[in-house]
Parts: structure tokens; C-alpha cells; sequence
């Protein structure tokens, strides 16, 4: 697996994550961030695609938009 990391929240008070990487071999896409836990908000997900016991979700802050952009950019795997 040859991971790109592209980018991290340049905002981030901790300067460790949230994180954005993509596996240059098959073009699948890695969000390092929180996960989120509140029991609401994951029925509100689950309501349109049920979690499965290996799944979660992670939350990434808006202002990474450009850094996940740039990750979608750097090219389509066939």
C-alpha cells in the first residue's frame, strides 16, 4: 500500500488530526479524525446506510473542504 498523506486541519489546537490520505495503488481514500459517538446522530446515519459492527464515522471540519478536494484531484484509479 503506497499511502499520499495530503493534508492535516491546519487549524487542528493539537497539530495531530484531523488528516486526509489516499492509496495512490487503488485510489481508495483514509480520513484520520473524530470519531463520532453521539447516539442521535449515528441513527440519523444509520437511517439512510446502517452501520456495520467494522464501520464508523468520522467527523472532518468544513474548512478542510480544499484538502479532501485536493485528495479527489490527484487522480482516478480504473
Amino acid at each position: 500500500m503506497a499511502l499520499h498523506f495530503h493534508g492535516k486541519d491546519p487549524d487542528s489546537p493539537t497539530n495531530n488530526c484531523p488528516a486526509v490520505f489516499r492509496d495512490e495503488e487503488t485510489g481508495d481514500f483514509y480520513f484520520q479524525g473524530e470519531t463520532v459517538v453521539d447516539p442521535d446522530m449515528l441513527a440519523r446515519f444509520s437511517a439512510d446506510s446502517p452501520l456495520l459492527d467494522s464501520e464508523s464515522v468520522v467527523k472532518l471540519p468544513a474548512r478542510m473542504v480544499e484538502i479532501i478536494m485536493e485528495a479527489c484531484r490527484a487522480g482516478v484509479v480504473r
